[in-house]
């Protein structure tokens, strides 16, 4: 879709507002490069944060800002970036961390005598989630890690954007993001860096976190025991959710955990091969095949 194309439409793109033909090409571009659907009720959401590019490229009209997206691969993705919401905290659900330290952590320990064990924080944001389950598997103080030090434990944090990948790579965090967080885990796995708090070294060293587009092929080699994806696919349509969904399960190992969002559901393929073990947690079964 051209912005020529869509010409005939209401538009506003000289004169600083974001026009009808504008946002249908935004619209169009984020749900063909990231599969999120926006509708009109977004518009003033749309405008407000793209504002910001149009002032960083030195763009004064949303339509010449469209053209230069139609042009510039470069900015296309600075701009689906732009329009991601990237909103967490420590802890969240907890009912998912009460699940994971005492049905899924003893389960890996076993697991982890055997063979690697690997866990993805699929749409991270800035690592909350990641390092939330890092500290579960830590446990509460410093003896309760010895069974991580000689196992294979990884953990993959995947996001669509640079800036909050890079946020989980530091793992660095303000005091108020920090206080949803049990004081034994942040005594034991944090520690302040100024007026800030930094994950301890035992928890970042378990953490890899990349730059990935859930929608665009996926290079790890390995099955995963655990993924969390939480409250990214109610962006999604449900083509988009049963797609993922299923992929997801294809990268589970027989036996391995989904958690989804609290507003979630499994659909499609993938809620034949899954079982429910709890409120939006669910478990491969053994017998299905990767």
């Amino acid at each position: 879709m051209t912005l020529a194309q869509l010409s005939g439409g209401t538009d506003a793109g000289g004169t600083g507002e974001l026009g009808s033909a504008e946002f249908a090409i935004v619209a169009s571009i984020l749900h063909s490069d990231a599969r999120i659907r926006l509708t009109e009720a977004k518009k003033t959401l749309v405008h407000s944060r793209l504002s910001r590019r149009l002032r960083e490229r030195g763009v004064t009209t949303f339509r010449d800002y469209v053209r230069l997206v139609q042009s510039d691969p470069v900015e296309r993705s600075a701009m689906v970036v732009s329009l991601t919401t990237n909103h967490t905290h420590f802890f969240r659900e907890c009912h998912h961390f009460d699940h994971l330290r005492q049905i899924t952590s003893p389960w890996m320990q076993e697991r982890a005598r055997r063979q690697p064990v690997r866990i993805w924080s699929a749409g991270c944001s800035s690592g909350e989630e990641v390092y939330t389950i890092a500290m579960c598997l830590l446990g509460r103080d410093r003896a309760s890690a010895a069974w991580l030090r000689n196992a294979d434990v990884r953990l993959l944090a995947t996001d669509l954007s640079p800036p909050v990948v890079e946020a989980a790579s530091r793992g660095v965090y303000s005091a108020s993001a920090v206080e949803p967080i049990p004081s034994a885990y942040r005594s034991a796995w944090m520690h302040a860096a100024g007026a800030d708090f930094q994950m301890a070294e035992e928890a970042r060293a378990l953490v890899v976190a990349r730059v990935l587009n859930l929608f665009n092929p996926w290079p790890m080699r390995r099955q995963y025991d655990v993924i969390f994806c939480r409250n990214v696919m109610i962006y999604f349509d449900d083509d988009a959710k049963a797609e993922l969904e299923a992929r997801f399960v294809n990268m589970l190992a027989p036996g391995g955990y989904l958690y989804i969002g609290h507003s979630e559901r499994l659909i499609g393929p993938a809620a034949e091969q899954m079982e429910s073990c709890g409120q939006t947690i669910y478990r491969k079964l053994d017998g299905v095949a990767a």
